[in-house]
């Protein structure tokens, strides 16, 4: 998929690869813009992220924000009323149980307000660089679309990747993916003239 990518001069790094890289890994950055991605353009992700942290710069600052204060700020993500009030009830929680840091473990992260899988497995790995496989609309689409797995649910898609992939590829596997779907395996007309995997593509074989 990258030497596609590469060729074609299409590598755009994802809004949380972005986040990684500027916030040099912070966890709780990872989180909270995790959550705010949600059904949400990267290129608007990255610009309310920016925003949001120039003003709370920790979970601290955040966790003390006022509610309206907070909507003002994301009101251009989807859904802002609710995640403006899951991002500052998560602050609260982590300084109340862990002490203002981000837990490093699956379980301790889904038990967050508006945490679920994929959102807990971005922060393993773009925040502490832990094997994991965060599954989105992009991982499970193009997922299904070649062949690799045949689910229809993210979660079943998660369980079959896992076990098919060598686990020192697991951290890839979202930007690689993602990436990839962002500018070749579209979700409408995608760009197959240019893909590189249409020899091993169910969905190509099946539409050519």
């Amino acid at each position: 998929m990258q030497k596609t990518l590469s060729k074609n001069n299409l590598i755009r790094p994802t809004a949380l690869k972005n986040l990684q890289i500027q916030e040099n890994g912070d966890p709780f950055k990872i989180l909270i813009g995790t959550i705010l991605s949600a059904r949400t353009r990267d290129e608007i992700t990255t610009r309310v992220i920016k925003s949001l942290f120039s003003e709370f710069k920790n979970p601290y600052e955040l966790s003390k924000a006022n509610l309206k204060d907070l909507k003002k700020v994301i009101q251009k993500i989807g859904f802002y009323n609710v995640k403006a009030a899951r991002i500052k009830q998560v602050s609260e929680i982590l300084i109340k149980k862990y002490n203002g840091k981000v837990p490093s473990n699956l379980s301790d992260l889904i038990a967050l307000p508006g945490v679920g899988r994929k959102t807990a497995n971005c922060v393993l790995v773009y925040g502490f660089n832990k094997p994991a496989i965060p599954v989105d609309i992009h991982v499970h689409r193009i997922s299904n679309r070649i062949g690799i797995v045949n689910t229809k649910q993210p979660e079943e898609t998660e369980l079959i990747l896992q076990k098919s992939v060598d686990r020192k590829y697991w951290i890839r596997i979202n930007e690689t993916f993602v990436t990839y779907g962002q500018n070749i395996c579209l979700p409408i007309n995608p760009k197959c003239n240019v893909c590189q995997l249409t020899k091993i593509c169910k969905y190509y074989k099946k539409n050519t």
